[in-house]
């Protein structure tokens, strides 16, 4: 009954959580002059990457090769399951910058993590962890440069009174409060929901494909379907695009650095389906047609069940 209490309380803090989220990022964007896109790919992505991050630089501290697959199969899910999910409820249309320059980004540093882990025997010295770095800091001068470009294009928001315009510190407090509800809810699901699988005798191994793999990608989950019900696609679009840049190349390089990461068994299969799940998206949305929709929301789904079934199946 405890578990069952704490799993209510956890989804509410999650909802609720992610409501202010969006809201209180929205009034900075606003009052900041620049777009909800390069809010969702800094503020929104960082803070949804933070399970992320704590749990692979843990791990890595730690000796565990758990960094390695908590990044991947986080970057898959972010795709394939919150996207796909999140396209089913609400379609959502996609900004020419992020596919012709977000998404290649995103499939660029797919590759370049990719090839570090396997030709490093699926593994990452520190040496690797400064090149991914490198990476990074390359993508913070892009967003810079989009900050810069977007206040002088003056970017242009709706007239519609926005409960928090102009209410600066109350739209902090809401960002901050909404991504700590998240992150917390998220802490509160996951704990619990393995507490009960436990206790109706699921396996651990099930459990950590399954439960842990999709708790880490909770707070990207309901901000994501909370922006798109709210009809911000740039916001749900660039917290995962966001997200995954953080998690391969923050997450993963930090780790990296703190201590050299080595996964306990193949990962190819991982890295192929967080590459093609990029690609997929990518396809779907189109460069012309630059749109989401609940098709391809379905077929990224599938992809997803098809990953964690072979992921099962390998153990």
């Amino acid at each position: 009954m405890v578990n069952m209490l704490f799993l209510a309380i956890g989804f509410a803090l999650l909802v609720k959580g992610a409501d202010y989220l969006i809201d209180g990022s929205i009034a900075i964007a606003r009052r900041f002059g620049v777009s909800e896109l390069f809010i969702g790919l800094t503020i929104v992505a960082f803070g949804t990457s933070a399970p992320e991050l704590a749990v692979s630089v843990k791990a890595a501290i730690d000796g565990s090769g758990i960094a390695i697959g908590n990044v991947l199969g986080s970057n898959i899910a972010n795709v394939a399951l919150i996207l796909g999910a999140t396209a089913i409820i609400q379609p959502l249309r996609i900004s020419a910058s992020t596919t012709k320059k977000e998404m290649p980004f995103v499939i660029l540093s797919t590759v370049a993590a990719g090839m570090l882990l396997l030709g490093g025997k699926m593994g990452l010295n520190r040496f690797d962890g400064v090149v991914l770095l490198c990476f990074f800091a390359i993508f913070v001068d892009y967003l810079l440069s989009m900050a810069k470009s977007d206040r002088e294009l003056d970017v242009v928001v709706e007239k519609s009174f926005h409960h928090l315009e102009g209410k600066m510190p109350f739209a902090i407090l809401a960002t901050v409060g909404g991504l700590a509800g998240v992150l917390f809810g998220s802490d509160l699901v996951v704990n619990s929901g393995m507490n009960l699988a436990r206790s109706f005798g699921v396996s651990d191994t099930l459990i950590g494909v399954t439960l842990v793999a999709f708790g880490t990608s909770l707070p990207e989950l309901v901000t994501s379907i909370a922006a798109g019900l709210k009809k911000r696609a740039d916001l749900a679009i660039g917290n995962i695009i966001g997200s995954n840049i953080f998690n391969l190349l923050l997450v993963l390089g930090i780790a990296a650095v703190a201590s050299p990461i080595q996964s306990d068994r193949d990962i190819t299969q991982d890295v192929i389906f967080a590459l093609v799940s990029i690609v997929l998206l990518l396809l779907f949305t189109g460069l012309k047609r630059r749109k989401l929709g609940r098709i391809g929301g379905m077929a990224l789904l599938a992809f997803y069940f098809v990953y964690i079934w072979l992921s099962i199946v390998a153990g």
